[in-house]
């Protein structure tokens, strides 16, 4: 009954933004070789959207959780998309990056009850490796890495090169600026060795290295505001960075820890993702930078790639929107409706085929 209440608030709250999602099937992307690698030529692409689907397709999505923004608009982009095409769509959240054996079983859960399909947003690179049982259905991998030959679509952008950009956004930003001592950069960046933390940071180290920037404190946590309190209060007692680059929930957090010490201003954050609060920041001058990997487009474009595949298209191979430059005060609200969901959604877990429905 709850699952059912989601889905009419979200279908009585969301009906202009479907209605304008019809007429906007035709996407900026970035089709990236070789798949799956840290380092990747990138060729932009414009890609014609589906406006329906030949059949009520059964769609299984795992995520990692639905606790942040990140994941919250990914869900936004697959319900909304799943919608307008008319094909079902049911998804079910791990509920932390370390909760391993819970996604295991979702995931046999998709592959034993009729799906056709599983859009895969792993908590672990290697989640497929520690899988027993049998494989027979297409799996996308969905916004994080994915290692296994089986795998030959992933929906989503590179973290190295997220993280690059974050990085070279301080490098070029000192480089304007005499120093007499060492920039101190803190990382706070995720959970460690998964999601995208581990290229976030090693595009960030590639991005200052030979500069005068030097990575003070490396430090990690599960996407928790209260976690990321703890952590900046430990790593604000310790020194105090002169940049503090991080996920968007550490940003968040680190809005009020700044605030709280009297520090706004004097350390300089950076977002390596973007979230509501982090936009908020950019536009009063308390957030420096961000990148934007428009995450409601990633969540639409995987449910398009995996109805196109299901109905005989080939692997797309490594694919996803271009990745946005965000500087402080200079947002564009309006122009960000594939990077945030509305603030009025709510998480939806399921979507029904009016062809299905009673």
């Amino acid at each position: 009954m709850r699952q059912l209440i989601y889905i009419l608030i979200f279908c009585l709250g969301t009906i202009s933004s479907l209605v304008e999602a019809k007429t906007d099937n035709h996407w900026s992307l970035e089709q990236r070789t070789p798949f799956n690698e840290k380092i990747q030529t990138t060729e932009k692409i414009h890609y014609n959207a589906l406006t329906s689907a030949k059949k009520n397709w059964r769609i299984c999505a795992l995520v990692p959780h639905l606790k942040d923004a990140y994941w919250i608009g990914i869900d936004y982009g697959l319900v909304s998309h799943a919608s307008q095409l008319g094909v079902n769509l049911e998804l079910f959240e791990a509920g932390s990056y370390y909760r391993k054996d819970q996604q295991l079983k979702q995931l046999e859960h998709c592959l034993t009850e009729p799906f056709d399909a599983i859009l895969l947003g792993t908590v672990s690179p290697d989640l497929l490796k520690h899988y027993k049982g049998s494989i027979n259905k297409p799996i996308i991998a969905l916004v994080n890495q994915l290692n296994s030959p089986i795998i030959n679509t992933r929906v989503g952008v590179n973290w190295y090169q997220m993280g690059w950009i974050a990085g070279n956004y301080i490098s070029q930003s000192q480089s304007k600026i005499p120093a007499d001592k060492p920039v101190k950069l803190a990382l706070l960046t995720g959970p460690e060795g998964v999601g995208g933390s581990s290229w976030v940071e090693l595009g960030i180290l590639d991005a200052i290295a030979n500069s005068s920037i030097e990575v003070s404190s490396i430090r990690h946590t599960d996407n928790n505001r209260n976690l990321y309190r703890d952590q900046l209060h430990h790593l604000l007692n310790d020194h105090i960075p002169d940049y503090i680059l991080g996920s968007a929930v550490a940003i968040e957090a680190a809005i009020g820890s700044l605030q709280h010490k009297q520090l706004t201003g004097q350390v300089k954050l950076v977002g390596s993702y973007l979230s509501p609060a982090t936009l908020r920041g950019l536009y009063r001058h308390k957030v420096a930078f961000s990148t934007d990997d428009q995450v409601v487009l990633q969540g639409k474009l995987a449910i398009d790639v995996i109805v196109k595949e299901l109905e005989g298209a080939a692997p797309f191979g490594d694919i996803g929107p271009q990745i946005l430059k965000l500087s402080q005060g200079k947002v564009s609200f309006n122009a960000l409706k594939n990077s945030l969901a509305p603030a009025d959604f709510y998480p939806v877990y399921r979507v029904v085929s009016p062809s299905l429905q009673p």
